[in-house]
């Protein structure tokens, strides 16, 4: 081969190697731009954040406690110093003893959480407790956390379930989380609630009108309850803020205020097979418990306001009276109401906070 032809070969080779992408005609729309994700807060926002007697801080600053069986955390959460209890265990702990936290706590979950059965817990004639990543699960003959005559209170990302079902009742378990003689500045967030009858009442008798009337000032945000009957949560004489809550099969009535209870419920979502969403009627329904008459025991109305717009989904909603509680005393940030769903299924319940 002549070396003119050997050089005119070689050049052929590499320019077609060099050669430039086919041309393409660029996109004339650009990719749409995605909305930013939803901001989320965690932190304290409520009635526990903002009171008159103070933030609750529970345990800060105290001495850290781990523990790890009955033993350790029934003497870790004692006395009124501060203090950080922190629970470990991959198997659920299974108290033979209702637990009663001091004053200036916060306990907690380890890591993805820690679970609770057997005897619950009672915050009682106390003040500054915080709950956090917690799952409390079928307590028999009790609550699974009640806090009574009690102050700041922050009961956090827990999960409460038990059982659901027409076999067992509205009686076989009592509530998940009640609130009650005059227990006051509550915040409620980031819980799991699913599988049980009553979930949530607030103020437990209609006969405490003196003790309770003027306290139970409670928020209740970005909650999911699930497969549940009532309660969610029912409240007599006093102020319950309920936003961004999701509800998804709750059964028979959702939101209950009676006995001159005030409600100021807005931006919740609720779906699936869910009866009624809110009511001022009070009447105590036949499915509710106790029930000393067969079409439910009578009390007064309560009263109710909505602020942001709720999406009623399927249910019902009846407001007999509205109340003067038209506006929340502290700051807090609406989430969407399209973006409700999403955001509290991904983020409600143990392990989004960990310890």
């Amino acid at each position: 081969m002549k070396l003119t032809t050997f050089l005119a070969t070689a050049f052929l080779a590499t320019s077609a190697l060099a050669a430039p992408p086919a041309y393409t005609k660029p996109n004339s729309q650009p990719p749409a731009p995605q909305p930013p994700a939803p901001k989320i807060n965690f932190d304290l926002i409520g009635f526990a954040a903002s009171n008159p007697i103070g933030r609750t801080t529970g345990g800060a600053g105290g001495k850290v406690w781990n523990v790890f069986n009955e033993t350790q955390l029934v003497q870790a959460v004692k006395g009124n110093t501060p203090k950080i209890v922190i629970l470990h265990g991959d198997k659920p702990l299974k108290l033979a003893k209702r637990l009663f936290p001091g004053a200036n706590t916060s306990l907690y979950g380890a890591g993805k959480g820690a679970e609770i059965t057997g005897s619950g817990i009672t915050v009682a004639n106390t003040t500054n407790v915080i709950i956090r990543n917690l799952k409390i699960s079928k307590i028999l003959d009790n609550d699974g956390i009640t806090l009574t005559n009690s102050t700041r209170v922050w009961v956090d990302h827990c999960e409460f379930a038990s059982e659901f079902s027409q076999e067992i009742g509205p009686d076989t378990y009592d509530g998940q989380l009640d609130i009650v003689r005059a227990s006051d500045w509550v915040t409620v967030s980031w819980n799991y609630f699913h599988d049980h009858w009553k979930s949530s009442l607030v103020g437990n008798s209609d006969v405490l009108r003196d003790v309770d009337f003027g306290h139970l000032h409670i928020t209740y945000h970005h909650n999911y309850w699930r497969n549940s009957g009532t309660r969610g949560p029912a409240g007599r004489f006093g102020h319950q803020h309920v936003y961004n809550n999701f509800y998804e099969d709750f059964h028979y009535q959702a939101i209950h205020s009676r006995s001159d209870n005030q409600v100021l419920v807005e931006a919740n979502v609720f779906r699936g097979d869910t009866r009624e969403a809110l009511s001022t009627y009070g009447l105590v329904i036949p499915e509710d418990s106790p029930n000393t008459s067969p079409l439910g025991d009578e009390e007064i109305d309560g009263f109710a306001n909505l602020g942001a717009k709720n999406d009623w989904g399927p249910a019902s909603i009846n407001i007999t009276q509205v109340g003067n509680f038209t506006k929340a005393p502290y700051k807090y940030s609406l989430t969407p109401l399209k973006e409700v769903i999403s955001v509290v299924k991904k983020n409600a319940g143990l392990g989004k906070v960990r310890f």
